[in-house]
C-alpha cells in the first residue's frame, strides 16, 4: 500500500504536475485576453488592477457588435476563409493525386518547387502579387486575397495530401479502373473517402491559416473588404488602446475557428481510425 502511494505521488509530481503547469502557461494569455474582455471600462484603467474582475460584464462584446462594422469584418473573413480552402483543396487534392500516382518528366522538380515557395517570408510576394491584382483590377475584392492566400496554403496542403495518398494502395485504384472508372472517378470515389480524415485535417489547416492572415489582407484589401484581422489591428490607436473592444474582438475571432474544432473533432478522430483499418 505504501508502495503504490509513492508511485502515485512520483507519478504527480513528474508528470501530471509539469503537465498542469505547462498547460496553464499556454493557456495564460487567454485567459488573460478573456477576463479583461469581461471587465468594465473602470476598471480597466483603474490604478488598482486585479486579474478577477469585480463585476463582469458584455458591455465590451456589446460596443464591438453594435459600434463597429466587426460583424462585417467577420463576414469577409469568412468569405476568404471558404473561398480558400475551396480553391486551395481542389487544386491541393489534384496535385497531390498525380503526384502520388503518375511518373512524369520533371514529377520531384515540380514537388521541389512546391516546397521551395514556403522557403521564403511572405513579404517578399506582397509587390509581385500588388501589381498582379492592381493590373486585374482585383484589389479590394474577396478573389484577390483568396487567390494571394491560397500561393502559400496550396503547396503545403499539397504535401500533406502526397503523404495521405501514399499510404492507400494503388491497388485499389487500378481495380478501379479494371470496373470502369476513371483515372479521376477512382480518386474520386475510391481514394478520397479513405483520406477523409487527411482532407479534414488538410482543410482545417487551409481556413486556419487563410483566417488568422494579416499581411495580405492589410496591403490587397482596403476599406470594402476588412478582414478580422485587420479589424482588430485598427482597435490600436497612436495614443490609446482600446483594451476591452480589443480584447473583445480577439475572443470572438477565436470561436468560429475553436468551434469548427470541437465539432469536427469525434469526426476526425474516428475517420482517421477507420481509415487506418481500411488502409
Amino acid at each position: 500500500m505504501q508502495r503504490h502511494k509513492t508511485t502515485l505521488l512520483h507519478r504527480f509530481l513528474t508528470l501530471h504536475l509539469p503537465m498542469a503547469l505547462i498547460v496553464l502557461f499556454a493557456l495564460g494569455p487567454y485567459l488573460w485576453m478573456l477576463l479583461t474582455s469581461v471587465k468594465p471600462e473602470s476598471e480597466l484603467f483603474s490604478a488598482q488592477r486585479t486579474l478577477l474582475p469585480h463585476a463582469a460584464t458584455l458591455e465590451n462584446y456589446v460596443r464591438l457588435l453594435t459600434k463597429t462594422s466587426f460583424l462585417t469584418n467577420i463576414g469577409h473573413s469568412l468569405i476568404v476563409a471558404l473561398g480558400t480552402v475551396v480553391l486551395g483543396l481542389s487544386l491541393s487534392l489534384t496535385a497531390a493525386y498525380a503526384f502520388s500516382r503518375f511518373r512524369f518528366p520533371g514529377r520531384r522538380l515540380l514537388m521541389m518547387k512546391f516546397l521551395l515557395i514556403n522557403m521564403f517570408p511572405l513579404i517578399l510576394l506582397i509587390i509581385p502579387l500588388f501589381i498582379i491584382m492592381r493590373k486585374l483590377n482585383l484589389l479590394d475584392t474577396h478573389l484577390a486575397l483568396i487567390l494571394a492566400h491560397s500561393t502559400f496554403s496550396v503547396p503545403f496542403a499539397t504535401w500533406m495530401m502526397i503523404s495521405y495518398f501514399n499510404a492507400i494502395p494503388r491497388s485499389l485504384d487500378e481495380a478501379a479502373m479494371v470496373d470502369g472508372c476513371s483515372a479521376m472517378g477512382a480518386m474520386v470515389r475510391v481514394v478520397l473517402p479513405l483520406t477523409l480524415p487527411g482532407v479534414i485535417a488538410t482543410g482545417i489547416y487551409i481556413f486556419i491559416t487563410s483566417w488568422n492572415e494579416f499581411l495580405y489582407a492589410s496591403v490587397l484589401a482596403g476599406q470594402e473588404v476588412r478582414t478580422l484581422t485587420v479589424a482588430v489591428q485598427t482597435l490600436i490607436g497612436e495614443y490609446e488602446i482600446a483594451w476591452g473592444l480589443l480584447t473583445a474582438g480577439g475572443v470572438v475571432g477565436a470561436l468560429p475557428v475553436t468551434l469548427l474544432f470541437m465539432l469536427i473533432q469525434k469526426r476526425l478522430i474516428s475517420g482517421m481510425t477507420q481509415g487506418a483499418v481500411k488502409g
